[in-house]
């Protein structure tokens, strides 16, 4: 499939439609229009409210099990969302004002010409996701995916983890075929065998490994990491002085959620993955082991850079058009998240 049409494949025509028409270059030029510059209040004004994205539920049990204080705002709806094309299509319903995802979505949003801006980093430096094969591959390395059927989320993570691997491999596009999918639909098709490799998130692998293992099913690691885990939210919201205040509340709970978990793994391990996703108390150890201490920089220069990148590498590809991403921070939120923890946890 040529790589101009993933976006109509990814979003459905609708979407894609309505991301690329004049419509949506309008509500990017709107937002734009009242683009907020003033400096964040400091307290979040009575009657305020934020509708959410909290993917399985994990941040509103975080924040129960460290027993955080009170939100100082309205959470009118946790929204469970986590993929960055469903992010999108909520935020231009206006059903949501605030999600965390990693740094492709944002990209993918600016290229639909939705004005979105980040407003927390959080960095990774170990990888979040390895390769899944099908069942009976003779897949071994990433230099064996020449030729091969990938899973490719144009809109994700998964996306950009599987671009930067082919890169690191000496592969290019033309050198694999790239089906077009959501990360939701990686799971079957490793099954039916519709795709030969999808990229799947350590906490997915242990289970599929569990089931498919014996048949031929395994996984290839690599060392390429998806740096950015972020927070952002549409323009509209931000040019909203009291809403841009309840984010910045939310914040500090967010990252203190993280170091909660990162710091208690037995109980992480038995309240969430256990008792929420079914898997064993072994499997979720196996996947603790490999998670990612939360950073929260004070700056922002890396994630500034590792943004830029991975925009210049899905232009490369045709995915997307060349832009500046430092239009996609809003520097006013920088330093909120790395003040709320301690200092071992910004660096």
């Amino acid at each position: 499939m040529h790589r101009r049409v993933f976006l109509t494949s990814l979003l459905g025509a609708s979407a894609a439609v309505a991301g690329l028409s004049g419509c949506a270059q309008g509500d990017a030029a709107a937002a734009t229009e009242g683009a907020a510059t003033e400096p964040l209040a400091d307290r979040v004004p009575a009657g305020t409210s934020l509708k959410i994205a909290s993917y399985q539920n994990t941040q509103q049990l975080q924040f129960r099990l460290a027993k955080l204080p009170r939100l100082p705002f309205t959470v009118s709806g946790w929204a469970n969302i986590g993929a960055g094309p469903d992010v999108i299509n909520a935020f231009r319903a206006n059903s949501l004002d605030l999600a965390n995802n990693a740094g492709i979505p944002p990209i993918q949003a600016h290229y639909q010409g939705f004005d979105a801006k980040i407003v927390a980093i959080g960095v990774t430096r170990r990888p979040n996701y390895l390769f899944a094969t099908k069942p009976g591959s003779d897949i071994r390395t990433v230099e064996d995916f020449r030729g091969k059927r990938l899973a490719f989320s144009q809109g994700q993570a998964q996306g950009v983890v599987l671009l930067r691997a082919l890169k690191q491999a000496g592969l290019a596009y033309d050198d694999v075929r790239l089906i077009p999918l959501t990360s939701n639909q990686f799971l079957t098709a490793l099954q039916s065998g519709q795709v030969d490799v999808a990229p799947l998130a350590n906490s997915q692998a242990p289970a599929y490994l569990k089931q498919y293992g014996a048949k031929g099913a395994h996984t290839v690691t690599t060392d390429v990491v998806d740096l950015l885990n972020l927070l952002w939210a549409p323009q509209r919201v931000l040019n909203d002085p009291a809403k841009a205040a309840a984010i910045a509340a939310y914040i500090p709970q967010w990252a203190k959620g993280q170091v909660w978990a990162y710091e208690h793994p037995q109980e992480w391990n038995e309240e969430f993955y256990v008792k929420t996703q079914n898997l064993s108390l072994a499997q979720a150890r196996s996947i603790t082991a490999l998670a990612n201490k939360p950073l929260f920089p004070p700056h922002w220069d890396e994630a500034v850079k590792w943004e830029q990148e991975t925009a210049d590498l899905l232009a490369a590809g045709g995915f997307v058009k060349r832009f500046d991403v430092s239009s996609l921070f809003d520097h006013r939120f920088e330093s909120i998240a790395a003040a709320a923890v301690p200092e071992e946890y910004r660096r």
